[in-house]
């Protein structure tokens, strides 16, 4: 079993505009409200993908309810802790040139809620995927992600987590089956600049050497590498109008661990979370499988060592 763990999901509420013009009364000419978070991206993916997933997380409040409500459509399977502060709305406002976001601060954590949180997590066992992704909500210390995954090795499953600095740092040590730093974030990691390939290809062996076992690098328009122990491998990035990069990096994260559990292929894992990648990059919405499937065919996968 897959399980992704959004710890301060959100309803987004998407606004489209013509013009966002600051201090004035603006009109949307269309909006949605989404069911948000990371790891619920990540269990959208693995639905196209036709794989089974658990969604963990806290919601509370009316707007958790409404977060409920909204994603029933995609019927996933979850197992929320029900806290009592409210779930957090998250504003996107669109215009044809830009994006501004105004991220809600989500609910303050209990301790009882917290450990409630972590008994959910005692039957994971050896042969499970721990997905962690995405911010904390208030009350939870930045250790949150090293504690589960501490907690889940123990019980003989692995994890992956989707995080920057010292959060991702601290979780080396026990062997994360991928992560996912964007090509700035790995230069910030280690406090340096890239002059080129070879540079970033550099530091994601320091990160496999901390004890990551795969790492993938997002570069944008330049496509993504994969690095692991013997190779290195990039891709290209297809052509196409971007409209979504919000939940490009979990499709990206979806597609590689679905692949993986199934074929354990590094190659052809890469190939296709590239491609959830880039098909959800060009969509309003996450990627359907159509979507996934036809970005595919316009990706190559070269092995640079």
């Amino acid at each position: 079993m897959i399980y992704t763990i959004t710890a301060n999901p959100s309803i987004d509420y998407v606004l489209q505009l013509s013009q966002l013009k600051s201090g004035s009364i603006n009109r949307a000419i269309d909006d949605v409200k989404l069911p948000g978070g990371k790891g619920i991206n990540v269990s959208r993916i693995l639905q196209q993908l036709g794989l089974d997933s658990t969604a963990l997380g806290f919601i509370g409040g009316a707007t958790g309810t409404l977060f409920t409500t909204l994603l029933s459509a995609h019927q996933l399977q979850t197992d929320f802790v029900r806290v009592k502060d409210d779930t957090r709305i998250n504003i996107k406002l669109k215009t044809a040139t830009e994006e501004t976001e105004i991220n809600g601060q989500g609910p303050a954590i209990t301790t009882a809620e917290k450990q409630t949180f972590l008994d959910k997590l005692t039957p994971i066992t050896q042969g499970d995927v721990v997905i962690m992704s995405g911010s904390l909500p208030r009350n939870l210390d930045n250790n949150f992600y090293l504690e589960i995954a501490q907690q889940i090795t123990q019980q003989g499953a692995e994890f992956v987590i989707d995080t920057t600095g010292q959060a991702l740092l601290d979780t080396l040590q026990l062997g994360p089956l991928v992560v996912k730093p964007n090509h700035h974030e790995l230069a910030e990691l280690f406090a340096t600049t890239f002059n080129n390939l070879d540079d970033i290809i550099q530091a994601a062996k320091r990160l496999l050497q901390l004890g990551a076992k795969h790492v993938l690098v997002s570069m944008a328009g330049d496509g993504a590498l994969l690095v692991t122990e013997k190779h290195a491998y990039q891709c290209n990035a297809p052509h196409g109008q971007v409209k979504n990069s919000v939940g490009a990096g979990d499709s990206m994260i979806a597609g590689f661990v679905g692949t993986y559990m199934q074929t354990h292929d590094l190659q052809e894992s890469f190939h296709y979370g590239a491609a959830c990648g880039s098909a959800t990059a060009f969509c309003e919405d996450l990627a359907t499988l159509s979507d996934i499937n036809e970005v595919y065919q316009k990706i190559t996968v070269t092995q640079l060592q």
